[in-house]
């Protein structure tokens, strides 16, 4: 069967990794399991390519990462649970989110090398085609799929292409940076990649979502590790920018890094807002929370003024009740 080059089948999902950035949580549960709302990040991040056409998923785990696989294996017992219950629309819910027309593969990696060696471990399994990387730990949240406008752009192009955005503010830890010139909407071409900021006007942080060709495999192999003794992906760029040209496509959409405690926090915020079901009353929970701590410190306030002996008082400048 020929394969169009610019057609994308096939997204790798990195989630070897020990998520040390949110401990305790991931001492023992896989960081791409832990939930937002109702979904664990890689069921977000499944979806995802889903919804952008891809229909062949690449799990790169390690050894303590089985529950991953687990999640997209069907569960015959559950599913005969809820028939028995005549619990219908919950079991129509389940098979839906796991289509049956979706594929899984898992390959291993075998050391902590880094976002480069992880990628590069799928080889075997991508083949020559053009395929996405999706982390899950990145949430995107925009009308049209973060993978999908990656894609629109290599239908365009041809190219390899980097998901981008405008570091402003708190958007947690960029997988690196890149400067450009400007091709159309929210379009650049890549002029040189780097791990760090530059402080260039024109820089971009990257964001968990790529398009590549196969020829960044040729970059992944045989590079020396970094300083931290892993594999870096931004190092591959440069090697990629020296033969060919290489896209940004600047995101449309909100982005949450969910590999750190605050973006995961926001992420739990912003999705649980929008939910369809649980949208208003956590809403209205939300609300109630922020009216309880004003409360609360009105409570502390006078409990101070009701305890403090007259010297406390005075030393504090609390007037009496």
């Amino acid at each position: 069967m020929v394969i169009s080059q610019r057609v994308v089948r096939k997204a790798v999902f990195p989630v070897a990794g020990l998520g040390t950035s949110i401990l305790p949580a991931t001492k023992a549960a896989p960081k791409e399991l832990l939930t937002v709302v109702d979904k664990p990040l890689i069921h977000y991040a499944v979806e995802e390519a889903a919804a952008a056409g891809i229909r062949e998923m690449i799990f790169v785990t390690s050894r303590n990462k089985r529950a991953i696989e687990d999640h997209f294996d069907k569960a015959y017992e559950l599913e005969t649970v809820l028939a028995l219950q005549k619990r219908y629309e919950l079991l129509g819910e389940l098979r839906r989110l796991f289509p049956p027309d979706i594929s899984y593969a898992c390959v291993r990696q075998q050391e902590a090398l880094g976002l480069g060696n992880a990628i590069a471990c799928a080889r075997a399994v991508v083949g020559d085609e053009p395929f996405a990387v999706v982390l899950a730990d990145e949430l995107i949240d925009a009308a049209k799929p973060g993978i999908a406008q990656l894609i629109d752009a290599f239908r365009w192009s041809g190219q390899s292409v980097l998901a981008a955005y405008r570091p402003n503010g708190y958007a947690g830890t960029p997988q690196g940076f890149v400067d450009g010139t400007p091709l159309g909407r929210r379009r650049y071409r890549v002029t040189s990649a780097s791990s760090s900021p530059r402080s260039n006007a024109s820089e971009l942080a990257l964001a968990g979502r790529f398009i590549f060709t196969s020829e960044i495999f040729d970059h992944l192999g045989p590079q020396d590790p970094n300083a931290e003794g892993e594999i870096d992906l931004v190092d591959a760029l440069d090697g990629l920018l020296n033969e060919q040209q290489v896209l940004a496509r600047e995101l449309d959409g909100e982005r949450f890094d969910c590999g750190t405690k605050l973006g995961y926090l926001a992420a739990t915020l912003h999705y649980g807002l929008r939910h369809p079901q649980l949208g208003a009353p956590f809403a209205e929970l939300v609300r109630q929370a922020r009216t309880g701590r004003a409360s609360i410190q009105i409570e502390a306030r006078v409990a101070q003024r009701r305890f403090a002996t007259r010297n406390e008082r005075e030393r504090l400048g609390i007037d009496p009740l």
